[in-house]
């Protein structure tokens, strides 16, 4: 499993956090096979805005959008003979996350691991439109950080 990271904004700030070992942990938990493949990508607010009008015609930023590349439909990840399986994109806001730390009192830190493992979960097939299965999702979501917090050490 690869998880390729892009930093466009707070590269000194996020690279300490090792994110993108975060984004790993979601894709083995989820059995995501060895030839799978996500990025990162950390962007302004202006940029992430741009993004959110474009695919999702809302034009304010947001903290995270996830673009999922080869179907998650396809439970066996695609056929044995294919070298590489792209799960997607995640883009992350770390000015609307940093915003959104006193309004759900949260630290920074943990803040990025929830939007992480959120966008991840997108673009492995889980979804909130509907109410059971935001309820699905957000179980998913405490599982993975809360097995994430033991594995580092409570960190």
């Amino acid at each position: 499993m690869e998880v390729l990271v892009d930093y466009r904004a707070y590269e000194s700030e996020l690279a300490p956090l090792q994110l993108d070992r975060l984004a790993a942990f979601v894709m083995e938990q989820q059995d995501c096979p060895d030839k799978a493949e996500a990025s990162l990508s950390f962007v302004s607010s202006e940029e992430i805005q741009e993004l959110n009008n474009r695919y999702r015609h809302i034009d304010r930023p947001t903290d995270v959008l996830s673009f999922a590349c080869d179907t998650e439909a396809d439970d066996d990840f695609g056929d044995e003979e294919s070298e590489l399986f792209e799960l997607g994109d995640v883009i992350i806001a770390p000015e609307v996350a940093r915003a959104q730390c006193e309004e759900f009192a949260t630290t920074f830190a943990d803040e990025l691991d929830l939007l992480v493992v959120h966008g991840m979960l997108h673009l492995l097939g889980y979804d909130h439109v509907r109410d059971e299965d935001a309820l699905v999702m957000e179980a998913r979501e405490r599982e993975l950080l809360s097995l994430w917090k033991t594995k580092n050490g409570g960190k």
